[in-house]
């Protein structure tokens, strides 16, 4: 996937979040609140959480997901190191599938958010 398909598509997400909360306020604002509240500093640390939530992205082949916390995990301070890693232990469990998304999207997405951040 190209950067510009990377960037696309957390516009995309974006948009859609804000046409949803349009429609369901209640509903995405309850589920915003919900997720700060996994991802805020605790015990775990924000780029934990995160690579945590690329694994899992991984896990269920859900590309917003992946590169979603892949931008978060390198927000957070995450190498590409252990982007990689994290995302790579996932193919213990879920085989090809995870190990396609680990040498294809989320390199790409590490590629992509190093040479143009997002903010």
């Amino acid at each position: 996937m190209d950067g510009s398909t990377i960037q696309g598509a957390l516009q995309e997400y974006k948009r859609g979040l804000g046409h949803l909360a349009e429609t369901l306020p209640s509903v995405v604002s309850g589920y915003n609140q919900f997720t700060e509240a996994c991802f805020s500093e605790g015990e775990l640390p924000k780029k934990t959480k995160h690579l945590i939530a690329l694994s899992l992205g991984v896990y269920a082949n859900d590309e917003y997901c992946i590169i979603y916390h892949t931008k978060g995990a390198v927000d957070q301070g995450a190498s590409d190191h252990e982007v990689l890693e994290a995302a790579a232990v996932t193919s213990a469990f879920a085989g090809g599938l995870a190990m396609s998304q680990v040498v294809t999207l989320v390199q790409d997405a590490l590629l992509e958010f190093r040479q143009h951040p997002v903010q």
